[in-house]
């Protein structure tokens, strides 16, 4: 069976909504109105600005059916049945996520994957994971999608294809800052497929779609809507999550997000959950971020990123206002690790980035980003901001070895048991402008979090 090449028609309701007065002229039925009420001239403009509201909204089409789109991109969508040892340490939700005390209840923001059970015989040993997830064909050649935590402790990988067959797939690679894996099987004939799209294009209230295998009932379609962009859950350096609300369970990670157009926005990954169900508050991680992904993990078996070698934080207000920067962005420097591209380029603890590769550096999160898409030996320009003026240097990226710390990332806000203090590095601005002598060393407050 193979891809169509162009996207189904939906079926469209015979109305509009918005028609209040059927088929009347909307002319017509403000002429009435005005006459019967005698409002005023600011009044019927007021309501002539209604009129032409409603007008838009009169244009938009609601789907009447998902059922000619699902028909055209299950196919492509696979049950993931893994089986290995233990989960991962204690202390983490499911396959190995780590989620820092303070920023959610760990309870609540969960990875969806499988139970865990005891083999026959096993005994005192460590239990055995038998997990469900979800993925999706991405090629004819038989490459498909998923997350890593689902594959992460994986010894056996079967997948169930929409016709019913099961196929023995290998784990070609996984990158664990994005959660996600492709796996690759080999079938007798050409596999159906889908392609990803355009994520950034996604609004929220736009309509998408999601398929998987919750709690193991595979070809589960649901719908809902973006509900918001670029969320950072603190799961990961490169945290730039689609949120939803179409109903996701267990068992639906790796899956699809589809928009209507059928091609693939996001990647389903976790959800925001006190009982362990859906309560409409899902993560996906977007097409723009797992398509380069993807595309490396398919050619190396591995993911390859640019190095900067230092560590930022956010700028607040009255960081901003310590260092006299005329708006409130960019990523301070807490750190600069020595030897590091970084540290060769002359940037400096206490630096602001403002500029990076000529793109501007709105939060922390962003400079990761951008760092991360550089190839290594690239040259690129930076401009920071230090002592009351912008300075211009270049660094040379280096690589980030995939078993390094994610140095580069923005430092965590933090953790419960804390002081609850924001830090910033003392500056020869800072020094002068509160007029702290030389002698004195350490960090400034520059906020306090609320209890």
């Amino acid at each position: 069976m193979s891809r169509r090449s162009s996207a189904p028609t939906l079926n469209k309701p015979a109305g509009t909504i918005g028609q209040v007065f059927g088929s009347r002229p909307k002319a017509v039925v403000l002429a009435v109105a005005i006459a019967l009420t005698g409002v005023t001239g600011l009044v019927a403009a007021h309501a002539v600005s209604q009129t032409q509201s409603s007008s838009a909204a009169a244009t938009m089409q609601v789907p009447g059916s998902f059922a000619e789109l699902v028909e055209d991109i299950k196919p492509a969508v696979v049950n993931v049945t893994v089986k290995g040892g233990a989960s991962g340490p204690k202390g983490r939700n499911f396959q190995g996520l780590d989620i820092p005390d303070g920023i959610m209840p760990r309870d609540f923001l969960e990875r969806f994957f499988g139970k865990e059970s005891r083999s026959p015989g096993s005994g005192g040993r460590m239990p055995r994971t038998q997990g469900l997830g979800s993925g999706f064909i991405v090629s004819p050649d038989g490459y498909i999608v998923t997350s890593h935590h689902v594959v992460q402790h994986a010894e056996e990988i079967s997948v169930v294809l929409n016709d019913g067959r099961k196929l023995t797939a290998t784990l070609r690679g996984t990158d664990p800052k994005t959660d996600l894996a492709v796996l690759k099987v080999t079938a007798d004939d050409p596999l159906p497929f889908v392609d990803f799209g355009d994520s950034d294009a996604a609004r929220p209230g736009d309509w998408i779609l999601a398929i998987g295998n919750p709690f193991g009932l595979g070809g589960t379609v649901t719908t809902g809507i973006v509900s918001a962009r670029g969320r950072d859950i603190q799961s990961g350096p490169y945290d730039d999550y689609l949120q939803i609300d179409a109903p996701i369970n267990r068992g639906n990670s790796g899956g699809p997000l589809f928009d209507l157009n059928g091609k693939v926005i996001g990647v389903n990954t976790a959800i925001f959950s006190p009982t362990g169900g859906n309560v409409g508050i899902g993560f996906a991680v977007p097409a723009a971020q797992a398509r380069a992904v993807v595309q490396q993990l398919m050619s190396n078996g591995q993911v390859e990123r640019g190095w900067l070698g230092v560590q930022i934080q956010g700028v607040t207000q009255e960081l901003a206002e310590s260092l006299d920067l005329p708006e409130t962005k960019g990523a301070l420097v807490a750190r600069v690790v020595d030897g590091s591209p970084a540290s060769g380029a002359g940037i400096r603890t206490g630096d602001v980035i403002v500029i990076f590769d000529n793109r501007d550096v709105g939060e922390a999160k962003d400079l990761s980003h951008m760092v991360a898409g550089i190839s290594a030996g690239q040259k690129v320009e930076v401009m920071v901001w230090r002592d009351g003026k912008q300075k211009r240097l270049e660094v040379s990226i280096g690589h980030a070895e995939a078993a390094s710390a994610a140095v580069g990332s923005p430092v965590k806000k933090p953790s419960d048991g804390r002081l609850g203090l924001s830090p910033a590095p003392m500056t020869p601005g800072i020094r002068a402008r509160y007029q702290v002598g030389e002698e004195v060393s350490g960090s400034v407050v520059v906020g306090v979090e609320r209890h």
